[in-house]
């Protein structure tokens, strides 16, 4: 009786382990179809956190630096700060990062100000418009930030460039 229970016994594991070779030779066919389905659901729904952080240590000297509204720049809320011109600091889908300028005119044109920032990540557009100036200069504006798979993001901006 022990024989044919332990005969039994390894007829069963061989058809399980058979079982499961027909199923993995069927898998591929399912993971790609997975793979495929995921990828496109990436491209939508793709979307840039837009993170505050306080002022960064490594600016010194003169700055620009800028926040999604007037309370939040009072709040010291910033979402964007540079260093005339050199380096700018944003903290991007929960990274902070600092990024080359490629280009920056704090108002040398009709009182606009426009920033260019890039790397292989993000590509950053300031514009601003001065709305008041003394010691430091008042921008309100907007922040575009455009990520290599086409997704865009638009926020206004309120924040001040000065030494």
């Amino acid at each position: 009786m022990k024989y044919l229970i332990i005969f039994f016994s390894a007829f069963l594991l061989v058809a399980c382990k058979k079982e499961q070779q027909i199923n993995q030779t069927s898998a591929p066919a399912d993971s790609a179809k997975i793979v495929q389905d995921t990828v496109a659901t990436d491209v939508p729904s793709g979307k840039i956190a837009v993170d505050t952080f306080p002022f960064p240590t490594e600016i010194k000297e003169c700055s620009c630096y800028f926040a999604k509204s007037k309370a939040d720049f009072l709040a010291e809320k910033y979402i964007y700060a540079d260093d005339a011109g050199k380096t700018a600091y944003m903290k991007l889908d929960g990274k902070r990062i600092a990024m080359n300028l490629i280009s920056s005119n704090d108002m040398e044109a009709d009182e606009e100000l426009s920033k260019e920032i890039e790397n292989d990540d993000y590509k950053i557009s300031v514009k601003g418009k001065k709305i008041k100036g003394e010691e430091a200069l008042l921008f309100e504006g907007t922040l575009t930030i455009e990520k290599p798979d086409g997704t865009i993001v638009k926020i206004p901006i309120y924040g001040e460039c000065g030494c």
